[in-house]
């Protein structure tokens, strides 16, 4: 099922899921062949978003070639309709691992004693829980390098601070409720902070700036 709808006057919302069903590693294997088909495709699409359910196709309304009277608007969801036709999913497309080194708890994981609390486990099962996983890079944003995971252990699955921090390190590693992610660069938060790794997540200097892409595995490591 894929919907199309105008979001503002120069971007399309293309969802790709119903509203009840999972975010799962399907569905993002779905966003993520509906993103590289459209990416690049038209003269009048300037920039293509990838979520956990939808794409979102930004244009150049002055680029759109509609037929007498019609919105463009109309005519480039008619193009996306035909372009997303028998779309599938990303198939066996190469993904990487990447692993990252966290020192879990004390000053780089303020939150994580009380995390171990509230979910009646010790610090040592909250670790051995966080790292388990290998989790999935579902799509970039909030900020740059800002990668939402999928995958983690539903017994660590907390809420957001009610009140959240004006700063938090570049590095940390953070759970905002069903999430776990790594803060790329410093700025305020409000995800429960267990841990923080020296990995540069986003180097503007770098090509590309962001370590992690949608589609690529995480591994996360304890390290002293």
């Amino acid at each position: 099922m894929i919907r199309i709808e105008p979001l503002g006057d120069r971007a399309l919302l293309v969802t790709l899921a119903d509203d009840v069903a999972p975010i799962d590693a399907a569905t993002s294997a779905r966003v993520r062949a509906a993103a590289a088909r459209l990416r690049g495709a038209h003269e009048a699409v300037t920039d293509v978003v990838p979520a956990y359910a939808s794409v979102t196709v930004h244009y150049d309304p002055a680029c759109v070639r509609c037929r007498h009277e019609e919105p463009p608007h109309e005519a480039l969801s008619c193009w996306v309709a035909v372009r997303l036709e028998r779309l599938g999913d990303a198939g066996a497309e190469q993904s990487r691992l990447v692993e990252i080194p966290v020192r879990y708890g004390g000053e780089h994981g303020p939150d994580l004693a009380s995390l171990a609390e509230a979910r009646d486990l010790s610090i040592e099962e909250v670790v051995a829980l966080h790292t388990a996983p290998e989790y999935l890079v579902h799509f970039v944003g909030f900020m740059p390098g800002f990668a939402y995971l999928g995958g983690l252990d539903p017994r660590l699955a907390m809420s957001r601070r009610e009140v959240p921090r004006t700063s938090v390190p570049a590095g940390s590693v953070g759970i905002g409720g069903a999430q776990t992610g790594v803060y790329p660069i410093a700025s305020p938060g409000g995800w429960q902070l267990i841990g923080r790794t020296d990995l540069p997540l986003f180097d503007p200097s770098r090509e590309p700036a962001a370590l992690l892409a949608a589609g690529d595995r995480v591994r996360f490591h304890a390290v002293p």
